[in-house]
Order: structure tokens, then sequence, then C-alpha cells
């Protein structure tokens, strides 16, 4: 055990030109600075501005942050241009601290004014940082496309068995919100037709708007933002812990692929759950349009059924279901990329979340733009 704290005592002592300079001795930390600083420092406030020449350190045998800390506020506070305080004779420990706690210059540790960058540097800028995501995003997909053909010649090297429970967290705990959700989806788009179609007579084709905009695009894309908001970041948070916590090296160092162990099960649970989701949400979407279509338009529930399967084709579903596919892949490429880059600990972990979801939003709506553009060719 360390014995008793030894106190601080301060003594002075004149030097030439009518100069002061203060001798410490004892121990310089957070518990003799409480008693005993503010009595060095009301002691140097009363002398004259510039009479302290010197502290002398000799005999401080031990020094804390927080001594070193008070010493060089003391001598910030008391130097002038002129005369700066010295800080001589602190043995070798107590020079290191006052070295890691000290500034060179203070014009050094002073933070530069911001410069303002001209628009055509920021234009460069993000240019750049666009090729570096491009290229790093290929990357990762050229990666993850050799995993799969590892895991093809190795089928035992992929964590099948997490693949069960994987399916369990994004698709039948998330069947209740997605059901609510695309219902009240169905509802709202119905209600706002129901007017317009009235007013021409036109209100069996309620059916066919219902339909059409269900299974071609409103279910997928309604279906695969709440698996982004539940899944993706739920998968970008925990790989991105792993990675901030070292899992993801500590896999690597047993000669375990992250990507077979962590990745691939998450792309065919998520495939696999979110085009059964985007079914369920179809048929309940239409019923939320059937109840408009009840009360609202004097329609029964057979005619509006009849219509409706008349409406949809065989097509229409199968680009649902396609798309819905396509956005669980990207939903889970992404995601689990940005677990796998995360840095800076556990802000690092809430950047990563957040740009997963960000960016997953916004490749689902480019990749609709252009499955649609594809589809439409097709019919």
């Amino acid at each position: 055990m360390r014995a008793a704290v030894t106190a601080l005592h301060l003594e002075t002592r004149d030097v030439a030109d009518g100069g002061v300079e203060f001798l410490l001795r004892g121990e310089l930390t957070l518990a003799t600075a409480q008693t005993a600083w503010p009595k060095v420092v009301q002691r140097a406030t009363d002398l004259p501005e510039g009479a302290l020449r010197r502290i002398d350190l000799t005999s401080v045998e031990r020094l804390d942050g927080a001594g070193a800390a008070a010493l060089l506020a003391l001598r910030a506070r008391t130097s002038t241009p002129a005369r700066p305080v010295e800080l001589a004779g602190a043995r070798p420990e107590a020079l290191q601290m006052l070295q890691l706690y000290g500034c060179p210059s203070q014009h050094q540790c002073l933070k530069g004014e911001p410069q303002q960058m001209p628009i055509l540097e920021q234009v460069g800028r993000e240019v750049l940082g666009l090729r570096a995501g491009f290229v790093e995003i290929v990357d990762a997909l050229g990666q993850l496309c050799v995993a799969i053909a590892r895991a093809v010649r190795r089928p035992g090297s992929v964590a099948w068995r997490d693949v069960p429970q994987l399916m369990e967290r994004a698709g039948a705990d998330a069947v209740p919100i997605i059901l609510l959700i695309n219902f009240l989806v169905g509802f709202i788009i119905a209600l706002q037709s129901a007017d317009q179609l009235r007013q021409f007579g036109a209100s069996i084709f309620l059916a066919d708007l219902m339909g059409i905009s269900l299974t071609r695009e409103l279910a997928g894309l309604m279906t695969a933002i709440i698996v982004a908001g539940r899944s993706g970041a739920a998968y970008a948070a925990e790989l991105g812990t792993m990675r901030v916590n070292e899992e993801i090296d500590a896999l690597r160092s047993l000669g375990l692929d992250p990507l077979r162990q962590l990745v691939l099960p998450r792309v065919v649970a998520l495939t696999a759950v979110v085009p059964l989701l985007t079914f369920l949400a179809m048929v309940i979407g239409a019923l939320g349009g059937m109840l408009v279509a009840v009360t609202s338009l004097d329609l029964t529930p057979t005619m509006f059924a009849t219509r409706l399967q008349a409406a949809i084709r065989p097509l229409d579903v199968v680009e649902g279901l396609t798309k819905s596919g396509v956005f669980a892949a990207a939903i889970t490429f992404i995601s689990c990329h940005r677990g796998l880059t995360t840095r800076g600990g556990a802000a690092g972990v809430g950047r990563s979340t957040t740009g997963a979801v960000v960016t997953i939003l916004f490749h689902l709506i480019a990749l609709d733009a252009v499955m649609s553009t594809l589809f439409n060719l097709l019919r």
C-alpha cells in the first residue's frame, strides 16, 4: 500500500532584479492541490506583475495530471511577454507529465480560424468522395461474390445454423408492423381516390387502382422501407459493434471468413422472408382498399374481389416479388458493409447505423426506378 500523501509546501526567496522564486516541496497531486494550491495561487497573485521569475520543482516528489494542469495554468497566469516564468528542476517523471499537458507555444495550441473552401474545391472533393465510395462498393461486391463462390464449393463453411433465427427476427417478428402499415397505406390510397372515381362514375375501377399500385410498387417498397428500418439498422449496429470490439478481427485470426459467417446467412434469411412479407402486404393492402370500397363507394366485397382478380396479371405479382427480393439483397449488403467498416467506437456505430439506413433508402428508390423501367419494357 502507498504511504500517506505528502503535503505540499511553498517557500519563497528573492532573486536578482527584485524577482521572486517559488520552491515547491512534497506532492502536487489532485489530493494536495485541493487544499494547498489555492494558497500558492494567492501568493503569486499578491506579487507585482512580472515578479515571479522561477518555480523550482526539484523537491516535488510526485506530480499527476491535475498538478501539472494547475502548475501550467499558474505559469500562464503570471508570465509576461518580457519575463516568462521558468519551470525548473523537474524530475524525469514530472517533466514527462508537464510535456504531456503543456504546449510548446501558445499560438500552436490555438485552433486556427476556419478557412472558407472555394466552391470548385468543394465540388471536386465531393466528386472524389463519390468516386472513392463507388470503388469501395465495387470492391465489397467483389469480395461478397468471392465469398459466395467459396460457400458453394464448401457449404459447411457458412453458418447456416443462424439462418432460422435470422429469418424469425426479420420475418415473423416484422409481420404485425408490416400488416398494419400496408393496411393503412391501402386504406389511405383508396380513401383519397374514392371521391375522384365517384365523380366520373368509375367507382369499380378502385380495384384496378389498388391492385396495380400494390402489386407493382407500394407493397414491395413499403415493406422494404420497414425492413430497412428494422433489420437493416440492426445488422449495421450488430456488425459495427463487433467491429469496434475487435470480434471481426478475432474471427479472421481463427481462419474464419466474416462474410461467410456473418453476411451470407443474413443475405439468405432476408432474401427469403421479404418476398413473403411483400405478398402479405399485397393482400392486406387490398383489404384496406376493399374497406373503403364497401363503406364509401357502395361496392360489395364480391364485386371488388372479382374486379381485383381481373385487373391483376401474374406479371404484376412477379414484378412486386422480384423487386422485393432485390430490395432485400440490397438492404443486407449495404447494412452489413456499413457495419464491417465501422470506425470510432460507440459514436462510430451510431454513425454507421444512421448512414446505413439513409443509404439503403436512396438505393431502394433508385433500384425501384430501374426495375420499373425494365418491367415496363416487358409488358
